[in-house]
């Protein structure tokens, strides 16, 4: 197949080595998701592959060095982003960023997690699927600590089970919180990301944020909550049930997990795979697959993935 090439002149060259980024790091992860070999040539970039890819790496380096020069740096976010609009011709810049607390937004940073963001607004029930490092918590996270701040719902309930098969927690040290603590360690995280942690501290005092494990919630009814169950492939068919049917008036439940990292002895059936199948055609439930293209994590976690599948 015969080579396209195309030529983008350079605006700066100050400007030109924030767009490859130290050490080219922005400029491998832009040959990687287009398949286009790029090299400087003088006072020029040039640019060779497919017609397609010579066409949309052109657009991504006139598009980079334009944000590049009105903002005078750009991060991985701007990358990951940019590249997502070119890839799926979709701009995902133009989605309503999620408002937390200090002031802070957080905004979708590839198509898939745009579309999962317009899930997260629409519907009442949202399953997401997809490898680590795709945002499927996070987001969930900062949906939930929206419609807390602005009233729309009463509580955050955020779920994840206990250990990796099973719950058996009396084998840790400490009292109940020092049991779970660890595995509802990134769950913190989240939160404290999005609001400081004197607010995290009085909220949860408050039981506005309860952060728990999911042996606990059976037998409650939740109302005027965002609920979030958090790796969700390591339930099982029975407790994914018992944690969709603690919805209550005006809850929202969301449902995240890989089902590539299933804990789960032999013989138990992931809940998270069994309600994908079960539930698709109810209609008034979101369901969403994210993939390696919404990895927003180290440059190297998508390749570690890709390494693994």
């Amino acid at each position: 197949m015969n080579e396209n090439e195309a030529t983008v002149a350079v605006v700066d060259s100050r400007v030109l080595l924030k767009v490859f980024g130290p050490s080219d790091s922005n400029l491998r992860r832009i040959r990687e998701a287009l398949g286009v070999k790029v090299t400087l040539d003088g006072n020029k970039v040039l640019l060779r592959g497919s017609a397609d890819a010579v066409r949309r790496g052109s657009h991504l380096l006139e598009q980079l060095q334009r944000l590049a020069l009105r903002n005078g740096h750009l991060d991985t976010d701007d990358i990951q982003r940019a590249i997502s609009e070119v890839v799926h011709g979709k701009e995902v810049s133009n989605i309503k960023p999620i408002d937390v607390y200090n002031g802070k937004q957080i905004r979708a940073k590839t198509d898939g997690q745009a579309r999962y963001l317009e899930l997260l607004r629409s519907k009442a029930i949202v399953i997401c699927v997809g490898p680590a490092g795709t945002g499927k918590t996070y987001l969930a996270v900062a949906k939930a600590v929206e419609s807390l701040k602005s009233d729309a719902v009463k509580k955050i309930v955020l779920v994840r089970p206990a250990v990796e098969a099973g719950e058996s927690l009396g084998f840790l040290p400490g009292d109940l919180q020092a049991k779970i603590n660890p595995y509802l360690r990134p769950l913190f995280d989240a939160l404290a990301d999005m609001m400081d942690r004197d607010m995290l501290k009085r909220y949860m005092e408050e039981d506005r944020i309860e952060v728990i494990p999911l042996a606990y919630m059976r037998g409650r009814t939740l109302n005027h909550a965002s609920i979030i169950l958090d790796e969700a492939q390591n339930t099982t068919v029975a407790q994914m049930k018992m944690f969709l049917t603690r919805m209550g008036d005006s809850s929202t439940i969301t449902v995240c997990g890989d089902t590539t990292q299933i804990d789960l002895p032999e013989n138990k059936r992931s809940g998270l795979i069994d309600a994908c199948q079960r539930l698709k055609r109810i209609t008034a439930i979101g369901m969403l697959r994210l993939d390696r293209s919404d990895i927003v994590r180290h440059p190297l976690v998508q390749q570690i993935v890709n390494a693994y599948e």
